[in-house]
């Protein structure tokens, strides 16, 4: 049996015991002034960038900054964190910020962008907090609090939002693709074949939502049709699915199967699919799902990811701090006794490190120390006071609240944590810290008689947006008006749908909810604080900055690890680590410490943003040309009037890679130009060295690129400090145009230089890239949650 919504039913009038109301007023209000502390730091300093900055005390804008990977994806330069703000300012009842922020959405946000998005974090960032806010507005406007002038503006930017994302369903199976661009469709991306379960599973709340309130039924029935492809790809016996799988083929590429990054969202749809939408299948699913789930994986403390098609086989020996958000749902669906124990131990794990660390392993020692200010867990405590009124939760929420206000509060804002061991900070402040956890902590500690919503009348999306629940009472091919009714009208089918459970049937032997959930935590209080770290040492075999991709020693250890090695068309690889694919069990705990080092090295590397533009010089008939070039993050740097002089000659074969020379010999005393490919740039750097070239010249093999319409390319090493001659990277524009002259001009001679400041040649510096051999943390784009 599931009890929807059963938590409405619970009042929350009453004295709490253990915490006054004077006490929780004020921790209402110190969450209150969080939000806004963040929230004009942004507007302040960053609006109408996507994010904030809050140790720069600037907006981080899409191109401009060094190139983070997959987590920019997340960012389209159209102010991601107002939007996702929008709903929050109705929650605390601030509609005249409301309807002006509102006005700025409408007035400055376009989409209109050649720019490559996650469909995923596009859709439940951007689709649903647009959706949010046209219904959050029409409410407003039907309460005659303000807004008389609004005509919808909002839900017409969701269609247009939504409807650049609809070209990611053009695949074989009806699977998104996971990334798209926003002008263009696919074209450029349509090679990104691989996506994960939660991507291609977390559309339908919104996209429903999109139909029932525009009319336009497409968009339900492509997130709906995707939702079906994933559940007929589970495993038929475990009744589980895995982790990454491919868009065109259906095949499972990783099948790890748990209930943190790369799945999350997708059981979290499939249950409020049914919750929003009333439709009998996802419920049927969602039973058939949390039945193997708490099967194969609740036999523990912590759910352990197992191998969906060897489920009483761990696939890895770490949790992810995404996965703190499944007692809540638990919460939500009903089954409330695994959801205290469940989250006591994350609660256990919090208090040893001030925050819930990235990611921990099996005995509750930091694997990834990272804290993103993340909003899962305080999701989940939320639900479990709602539905238990025990003020513990209370307490557990003023701890998560304090310690944000003490480790990574910041004059602008709030900064994400490096490492739970250090509390060093990064520059970094995710739209989702001001929409979600914010939110979750408002609504724990204020009362909802006190509140302008009626929250209960809502679902949350995995971005903590509000939906109303009697969406499900509209056709997805009929707009019908919002009116002030649409919210409050109560039916006997929903009022059936309420019933609570009974204490003494859950709990017997207590007389209240809080006093059976307590019973339930003893158990576990000293669990985490009582165990010791593996004491055994992994002997490595090799690390990540020894690697070299054209060694078949290495490329052999790394297979031994687990870890596969897919090229991609641009030149670049993925390495994609399955714990299940290791040798040995050793071997698949090097993969993951090899893959972590790689990550690491990815993102030291990145931050180096002091290199700027070079320029390749030459001179025909007396006249000068010059073609901008990006830098390396390795060897002699190209600066204070340092340069490269001398005659050029393309290495035979192009790539430049060890082993593949056929004229060495021609090589010294020449700039040597080489192809983006087959080995990593600092190797073809050591290629060209070891035969005495001054110089080299890498040009792009990825069709369309130029240095005029394309972020500066920065090209990045190993972490080995052993190259002494300068290297420089060439668009592909830029580098037809060299291979032209050279095929006129025998001899050609050319400078290897740094570009002037100001200098017209070139467009304004936009930062690095990140390294060239993409990683794939989980085996997949990571959602940085």
């Amino acid at each position: 049996m599931i009890w929807v919504a059963f938590l409405s039913l619970l009042s929350t009038s009453s004295l709490v015991q253990g915490m006054t109301d004077v006490e929780r007023l004020e921790l209402r209000y110190e969450a209150e002034d969080m939000f806004y502390h963040a929230y004009n730091a942004y507007m302040s300093n960053a609006w109408p960038a996507d994010e904030l900055m809050p140790l720069s005390c600037r907006g981080r804008f899409r191109g401009r900054e060094p190139n983070r990977g997959d987590i920019d994806d997340a960012m389209g330069n159209f102010s991601l964190t107002l939007i996702d703000s929008l709903d929050m300012l109705v929650v605390l009842g601030d509609l005249e910020e409301f309807e002006a922020s509102v006005k700025k959405v409408i007035n400055t946000v376009s989409f209109d962008s050649d720019i490559v998005v996650s469909v995923f974090e596009t859709n439940i960032r951007i689709v649903g907090g647009l959706l949010s806010g046209h219904v959050l507005a029409e409410l407003v406007q039907a309460k005659q609090k303000g807004m008389s002038w609004y005509r919808g503006e909002l839900l017409n930017m969701a269609i247009d939002c939504g409807t650049r994302l609809l070209p990611a369903f053009n695949s074989t199976t009806g699977l998104p693709y996971p990334r798209v661009n926003l002008r263009t469709g696919l074209q450029g991306v349509n090679s990104i074949q691989l996506t994960c379960t939660a991507c291609a599973g977390s559309m339908i709340l919104e996209f429903a939502a999109l139909s029932r309130l525009s009319g336009e039924k497409i968009f339900e029935e492509k997130a709906s049709k995707a939702m079906d492809v994933l559940w007929s790809a589970r495993h038929r016996q475990s009744n589980l699915v895995g982790n990454v799988l491919n868009v065109n083929t259906g095949d499972w590429v990783r099948r790890d199967s748990g209930v943190g990054a790369g799945i999350d969202s997708y059981y979290e749809y499939v249950a409020k699919a049914y919750v929003l939408l009333g439709e009998d299948k996802y419920l049927e699913r969602w039973n058939s799902h949390y039945s193997a789930v708490m099967k194969y994986l609740g036999s523990g403390p912590l759910m352990m990811d197992v191998h969906m098609h060897r489920p009483t086989t761990n696939s890895k020996h770490f949790v992810d701090a995404l996965g703190a958000f499944w007692p809540g749902l638990q919460v939500l669906m009903g089954d409330l006794k695994p959801a205290i124990e469940q989250h006591e131990v994350l609660y256990q794990i919090m208090k040893r490190h001030n925050f819930l660390p990235e990611a921990v392993t099996a005995d509750f020692q930091v694997h990834w120390g990272q804290h993103l200010l993340r909003p899962e867990f305080v999701e989940s405590t939320y639900f479990l006071y709602k539905a238990t009124q025990d003020p513990y939760y209370l307490e557990v929420g003023k701890k998560v609240l304090k310690s944000l206000q003490k480790h990574a509060r910041v004059t602008c804002g709030y900064a994400a944590v490096k490492d739970v061991r250090t509390l060093q900070h990064e520059d970094r402040m995710d739209s989702f810290v001001i929409t979600e956890t914010f939110k979750y902590l408002y609504l724990l500690f204020a009362k909802e008689e006190d509140m302008f919503l009626d929250i209960s009348q809502f679902v949350f999306t995995t971005e903590a947006h509000l939906l109303p629940l009697t969406l499900a009472r509209l056709s997805n091919s009929t707009a019908v008006p919002v009116s002030d009714d649409f919210f409050y009208d109560e039916d006997e089918d929903v009022e059936y749908e309420m019933a609570c459970p009974s204490t003494r049937y859950m709990f017997p032997g207590h007389d209240t909810l809080y006093a059976g959930a307590a019973s339930l935590r003893k158990p576990l209080e000293s669990l985490v604080e009582d165990s010791c770290p593996t004491k055994r040492i992994l002997k490595r075999k090799l690390t990540a900055p020894e690697f070299q991709s054209t060694s078949e020693e290495h490329l052999k250890l790394v297979r031994d690890m687990g870890i596969t090695i897919i090229t991609l068309p641009d030149g670049r690889v993925q390495l994609l680590h399955t714990f299940a694919n290791a040798k040995t069990p050793e071997d698949g705990e090097e993969g993951l410490m090899f893959m972590q080092e790689m990550i690491d090295l990815s993102r030291q590397q990145s931050t180096n943003t002091e290199s700027p533009p070079k320029l390749v010089s030459f001179k025909i008939d007396g006249q000068r040309h010059q073609l901008q070039a990006g830098p390396a993050q390795f060897g002699k740097d190209l600066k204070n009037g340092l340069t490269a002089t001398g005659k050029v000659v393309m290495a035979n074969h192009v790539r430049g890679c060890g082993g593949s020379l056929q004229n060495g010999e021609s090589m010294w005393g020449k700039i040597v130009i080489v192809e983006r490919g087959d080995c990593m740039f600092v190797e073809k750097a050591r290629v060209l060295q070891s035969l005495g070239a001054i110089g080299g010249i890498v040009m792009d093999n990825t069709d369309g690129t130029a240095a005029a319409s394309s972020p500066l390319f920065a090209m990045s090493g190993d972490g080995v400090d052993d190259i002494k001659i300068p290297m420089v990277f060439l668009f592909m524009k830029e580098s037809m145009k060299l291979i032209e002259i050279l095929q006129e001009v025998n001899e050609l001679e050319v400078t290897l230089e740094e570009k002037p400041e100001g200098s017209d040649s070139a467009h304004p510096m936009h930062g690095t890239c990140s390294y060239p051999h993409k990683m794939v943390r989980n085996g997949n784009s990571v959602r940085q949650r």
